[in-house]
């Protein structure tokens, strides 16, 4: 089906928001695949991230202080150029921002994939206190941006590949990101007005699926689980879905397409034909789409 054939109030644009020490080149396959599908996608790097990411690892002093507000705003900035409302799916930390820009009235649908904790969530596990533990350690971190080592990189996000696997897509995708969102996660339930606040309550907002790995060792399945639970009381749609033997890299992990077919297909199946989303003044423009390599 051809985005001709489509009801022309369904969603034709789908808004891709990578994670933390990823890029929007994270994301290649599933722009492919859904490009060839008929839709427009948008998969931009978050501010400060954009262009070649050997300069990014060389010097990360751009996004050094980047937080989760300033790169919601940078998205919304986007959707809201949109003729419509698009479906917008996130991985990790961007699944974090999908649930917020869908609270603020954003998106036709949204999909939060491994998604970074919402404030919340009280308890984490030990797999996920590792990775962020050499960052957390030192409060002088909060001001800087700080990169996985190889080995980090195969315990968070490809412990489910090989060790030369692993190093192959270490070396394309792997960037050096803020600490400060770290941070803004970890104190959240004890900041009153922290950046990861989601309305659970919101009643309003898009229909929202929740994506969770078992295998995932960043957000493990029982913290994907926790969110679900949060939105108990709302009387959105909100429904999720484990992948029992997929790892925190599921948007690459071998088996990608099922995932990317579902996300679709369910978003699809959900979406709301809502209003167009209202103009907001003092809205930067959005920098043009980076290119894809190949």
């Amino acid at each position: 089906m051809t985005t001709s054939d489509r009801d022309t109030s369904a969603p034709n644009t789908i808004v891709l928001i990578h994670g933390l020490w990823m890029t929007a080149l994270s994301w290649e396959h599933w722009v492919k695949h859904y490009t060839d599908k008929g839709y427009r996608v948008i998969a931009r790097s978050w501010p400060g991230m954009e262009g070649d990411i050997d300069q990014l690892r060389r010097d990360p002093s751009a996004v050094a202080t980047l937080g989760v507000t300033e790169v919601v705003d940078h998205y919304e900035s986007i959707i809201r150029e949109l003729d419509r409302p698009p479906i917008i799916m996130g991985h990790s930390f961007g699944g974090l921002m999908t649930q917020i820009l869908l609270d603020r009235g954003l998106g036709a649908a949204g999909v939060a994939i491994d998604s970074a904790p919402v404030k919340g969530i009280l308890v984490l596990p030990w797999s996920s206190i590792r990775v962020a533990l050499p960052a957390l350690s030192n409060p002088a971190n909060n001001h800087r941006a700080s990169s996985l080592t190889a080995d980090q990189f195969h315990y968070a996000f490809t412990n489910t590949l090989s060790d030369e696997e692993s190093e192959r897509i270490f070396e394309r995708y792997a960037v050096p990101g803020p600490d400060h969102m770290l941070f803004q996660a970890s104190l959240a339930n004890f900041n009153p007005h922290a950046a990861t606040t989601v309305n659970f309550a919101n009643d309003t907002r898009a229909p929202l699926l929740l994506i969770a790995g078992g295998r995932d060792h960043i957000a493990p399945a029982s913290v994907t689980k926790a969110n679900y639970k949060l939105y108990s009381k709302s009387k959105a749609v909100t429904e999720y879905k484990e992948y029992p033997e997929r790892s925190h890299f599921t948007v690459g992990q071998p088996g990608w397409e099922e995932v990317a077919d579902f996300a679709l297909d369910w978003s699809l199946e959900h979406a709301r034909m809502q209003l167009p989303v209202a103009p907001i003044e003092n809205t930067l423009r959005p920098s043009a789409e980076p290119e894809m390599r190949a």
